[in-house]
């Protein structure tokens, strides 16, 4: 059951990222397989950029999280979705004091996009509370302009 969920929750990420991302061309109309070997240059760039994005929220750097989100971005929480301008807000207040990341796995989308889907388990503070917590992360990363954003990011908690 829980290999379905996964199935049918990256098929709808891929489906929405088709709204970020434009449609595709014909001859990539075909969804590449999932990989999770770490050896591509895009997925290098995408895990990279993951990281130091959550490295920014180690560093309290507001300013380079919010350069590595793209405006229009969503991020979807317990909470509910949230756009950039309420992601910046909510972050303001949040440090984490350490963090891992596992299971790692890759989605090509473009040739300058993808999918990254992996666990966290991170330490940290917000709001003057510390927590310890592990979710499930699923992010989009687009290059844009030679820069690269996140488009999409969406935590959800695991048992």
């Amino acid at each position: 059951m829980k290999s379905l969920s996964t199935l049918i929750g990256l098929m709808a990420i891929s489906f929405f990222s088709g709204l970020f991302l434009g449609q595709p061309k014909r001859a990539e109309a075909q969804t590449p397989a999932p990989q999770s070997t770490g050896e591509t240059k895009l997925e290098q760039q995408i895990v990279a950029k993951e990281k130091e994005g959550l490295d920014t929220l180690k560093t309290g750097n507001l300013e380079s999280f919010g350069n590595l989100t793209a405006d229009e971005a969503v991020f979807v929480d317990a909470q509910g979705p949230a756009g950039k301008a309420q992601v910046l807000k909510n972050v303001a207040g949040f440090t984490l004091l350490d963090y891992s990341m596992e299971g790692m796995q890759f989605l090509p989308l473009s040739a300058r996009s993808g999918l990254i889907v992996y666990k966290i388990n991170e330490h940290g503070n917000s709001h003057g509370h510390e927590f310890t917590a592990k979710a499930y992360v699923a992010s989009i990363w687009a290059q844009r302009k030679g820069k690269w954003v996140c488009l999409f990011s969406q935590e959800t908690g695991a048992k």
